[in-house]
């Protein structure tokens, strides 16, 4: 889009705070001061983020929005697909996984339940959060009791995803880091 031409790319599902802060930006009214105010922060470079969406527009949109913050990030369509990735993974190797609980083949709490049944060092310790549209409080507390160590409501909030990721990777210590210093040889 940039080198048709394109100002500034904007993506769905399009939020008012996003468009406003991109109309001021283009007026120049309010600057790169209230443009920054509006958009959250994130910075996950050098983590890896396994992302479990089976809706292939969500999927790219989640995958934008977190290569923006240079985590790295890989894909899976339904939970089966991602307890087989985690499954291959050399122990570490993700950092934390955002898991859609409503898709074909296996939910994500039946995915999150598997994970966490893996014989490997780090399937107890991955942060999983949920990312779903069910947001009444017996929803989050599915979530938890499935295994999983927090819940985001759809449409997603930027901010409170990026809060919500910091706080998960500062809670739970690197499996790298955990195992190579070797505490454990699992």
């Amino acid at each position: 889009s940039r080198r048709a031409g394109a100002f500034s790319i904007i993506t769905k599902p399009l939020f008012e705070s996003t468009l406003s802060a991109l109309l001021s930006a283009i007026s120049g009214n309010g600057g790169k001061e209230e443009t920054d105010s509006v958009v959250p922060a994130g910075d996950f470079r050098g983590r890896r983020f396994l992302v479990v969406e089976d809706n292939e527009l969500n999927r790219e949109i989640a995958v934008g929005l977190l290569e923006a913050t240079g985590a790295q990030i890989e894909t899976a369509e339904n939970g089966k697909e991602a307890v087989e990735k985690f499954d291959r993974s050399l122990p570490g190797y993700f950092d934390l996984i955002l898991m859609d609980v409503q898709m074909p083949v296996m939910n994500g709490y039946e995915a999150t339940k598997a994970i966490r049944a893996l014989k490997r060092r780090d399937a107890g310790s991955i942060p999983i959060l949920a990312m779903t549209a069910n947001a009444f409080s017996e929803d989050v507390e599915k979530s938890l009791a499935s295994g999983m160590n927090g819940h985001i409501s759809k449409p997603i909030d930027l901010k409170e995803v990026f809060d919500k990721i910091a706080s998960a990777l500062l809670t739970t210590p690197r499996t790298d880091d955990i195992f190579l210093s070797g505490q454990n040889d699992n």
